[in-house]
């Protein structure tokens, strides 16, 4: 495996590269000393520290001399000796001019020798040659911060965070550069951003997001974000610090005195230490004989997962699997069929008048049905047929926004080509309508996205090809981000919204969970469907519960309206990919008036069935709603 420098030019920034102008430092903090993106020491490790997000395609290509050049020098980084680090480093690049990893790892050897002007050089060849690795243009800030270039620091850092978006040390990264710039409203609005996260480990965003605060003359708000910094990590060596600025700022409020710039500020909160805590190294070795108890706890938190989203509507389908068809038949409250237990999702109808909107598709035999009437559908909202239907179109009227998430994951290395090829070759067959949009998502770790919304199908081909697997598998956070991003964008007109996720099914580096994933595209009215690569078997078969990844895929799918396909082989994959096709070119979206509307927050089932020709069909569609409650009303 070839690794690269990741946040090693964070790590080797010199102290001096942040010297604050001649002048007095407000809130007398110079003692703080810190480099400007220095974590090691306070936070846990963010997923640019692996190798997942920062593996260049063009580096598998390096020839043997030039990687083992570049792993002596990786490792003479890693121990400060930048001289040396610079000599085989330099060597891989002379005999690969290409290779990504050497060119981050240079960099970072000459900001170690405090030679900024030579360490931008490297990084910016290194943004050249691949321009979709976060690491990159990260580190490309760190120089520009080191030569005090902050505007483009803030575009270098402002780009990684664009590629890698839940990256939280990426925006603690960029409300440091908009701090710098004098941006003070958008590094608060940064920092409030990361503090709506889980971030466990980055609490210094709030030293900065109080600088930001004193740049706007707003003493009480810099106290309060120096007090929620002691209440998320009080043990941080910078703890001590912020209880003396937080004296400071009592003794200003009776005896005010004149506060230097904002700048020196800033200059003089950042880092306390540029090397990890004794014991904070990353651990390298040792691993191996415990992969299997790893990977046996692993599954067995996903099947906890797997069983809690599940949970979200249970008998939601058995209770209502005859509503559809069964227009008159009285409803028995003993009856344990009539007996639904329903877990809040936090799906609600969204609409600002009492209409919901269902897209759903509709085949027979695996092919698509294209040419449905609203005569040939029957709907049941809470058991009850709608009131009016006020809307019905076809594929044909419904532009597509469709996004394709791929596992680049390390276990996925050995027919990653093979899903690439697919998933490219897939996405020029279904986007056949110029108002069609797609982006495309890897994620291992954590999360890239490597092509936004384009109509442009070689864009997205040339995106597809630019991801090389490496890291573990954070595949919630990617449905969950995706299902955002489908929703993040403004329409004029009804849209199909769904993502296509081409997975294992094997999750183990997200923070969120599959029933939060669930979730996410439940409020965002997205439809997911899933693609299974597992390649353990020789033939096609149904779903096999006893894979877990297999059975989460499944959930997920079916849990918001869509559906899950396992091709059992790496060649049948295509296959897969072609019943998908005829699955999203066979879909609807209905809009209808529930008959007896309450706004009361209840949950609300949606049961539809079609039939054509006297053939019933199979129909994927969400199963249902939690209605608007009165507050939900008052506030919107």
């Amino acid at each position: 495996m070839i690794l690269v420098a990741s946040t090693v030019a964070a790590q080797m920034l010199p102290a001096d590269g942040f010297a604050p102008p001649s002048g007095t430092a407000p809130f007398d903090v110079s003692k703080l000393n810190m480099t400007m993106l220095s974590w090691q020491a306070e936070r846990e490790l963010s997923p640019l520290d692996t190798p997942s997000l920062n593996v260049s395609k063009l580096d598998l290509q390096a020839p043997h001399k030039a990687r083992r050049e570049y792993d002596k020098g990786f490792q003479l980084l890693s121990r400060k000796d930048y001289k040396g680090a610079v000599e085989h480093l330099s060597a891989a690049i002379f005999i690969y001019p290409d290779f990504v990893a050497a060119h981050n790892a240079l960099g970072s050897s000459y900001l170690g020798l405090g030679e900024g002007g030579h360490a931008r050089d490297e990084f910016a060849k290194a943004v050249s040659l691949d321009d979709h690795l976060p690491v990159s243009h990260l580190n490309l800030g760190c120089a520009e911060m080191a030569l005090q270039h902050y505007r483009a620091a803030e575009e270098a850092v402002q780009k990684a965070s664009s590629i890698a978006p839940l990256d939280l040390q990426l925006l603690t990264a960029l409300t440091y550069a908009q701090l710098m710039n004098h941006e003070y409203g958008a590094a608060i609005a940064t920092a409030n951003h990361v503090h709506s996260r889980k971030h466990k480990g980055i609490a210094i965003v709030h030293f900065y997001a109080a600088a930001a605060w004193d740049g706007q003359s707003n003493m009480e708000e810099a106290q309060r974000e120096l007090q929620t910094f002691l209440q998320e990590d009080p043990k941080s060596r910078a703890a001590e610090t912020a209880r003396e600025l937080l004296k400071q700022i009592k003794q200003d409020q009776l005896t005010p005195r004149v506060q230097p710039s904002v700048e020196q500020q800033a200059a003089s909160f950042v880092a306390i230490a540029s090397s990890p805590a004794p014991g904070e190294a990353h651990s390298s070795q040792g691993d191996s004989e415990n992969s299997q108890v790893r990977t046996l706890l692993q599954e067995s938190k996903e099947q906890q997962q797997i069983a809690e989203a599940e949970a979200i509507c249970l008998g939601c389908e058995r209770a209502d699997s005859q509503d559809a068809t069964n227009d008159d038949v009285p409803r028995d409250p003993n009856k344990a069929a009539d007996r639904v237990v329903h877990r809040d999702t936090g799906w609600t109808l969204r609409s600002a008048v009492d209409e919901v909107a269902v897209l759903f598709a509709a085949t027979e035999h695996g092919n698509s049905v294209p040419d449905l009437t609203p005569a040939d559908v029957k709907i049941r909202d809470d058991r009850k047929p709608p009131a009016t239907i006020t809307g019905f179109l076809n594929e044909s009227q419904l532009p597509l926004r469709l996004g394709l998430v791929i596992d680049t994951s390390g276990s996925v290395s050995s027919r990653f080509s093979f899903e690439q090829a697919a998933a490219s070759d897939f996405l020029q067959r279904v986007m056949t309508d110029p108002k069609d949009l797609a982006f495309v998502v890897g994620f291992a770790n954590s999360i890239l996205l490597v092509q936004d919304f384009t109509a442009d199908q070689n864009q997205i081909s040339q995106a597809i090809g630019r991801l090389a697997p490496a890291g573990g598998t954070a595949l919630w956070d990617a449905v969950a981000f995706a299902a955002d991003k489908l929703a993040s964008m403004p329409e004029v007109r009804p849209v199909a919204r769904m993502l296509v996720v081409i997975s294992d099914g094997d999750d183990n580096s997200s923070s969120a969970t599959l029933r939060e994933a669930i979730e996410s595209a439940g409020r965002d009215e997205v439809i997911v469907y899933a693609v299974s690569t597992r390649d353990d078997r020789d033939t096609a078969t149904a779903f096999d519960p006893s894979f877990v990844g297999d059975h989460a895929l499944k959930v997920l799918a079916e849990g918001t309206g869509g559906t899950a396909f396992f091709p059992g082989s790496l060649r049948r994959l295509n296959h897969g990919l072609a019943e998908l096709q005829q699955l999203i070119r066979g879909r609807y979206l209905i809009s209808y008036k529930p008959e007896e509307l309450k706004q009361d927050g209840h949950y609300r089932s949606i049961v539809i069935a079609a039939n054509k020709s006297g053939h019933k069909l199979r129909v994927y569609a969400r199963k249902g709603y939690y209605a608007r409650s009165n507050s939900d009303a008052r506030h919107n």
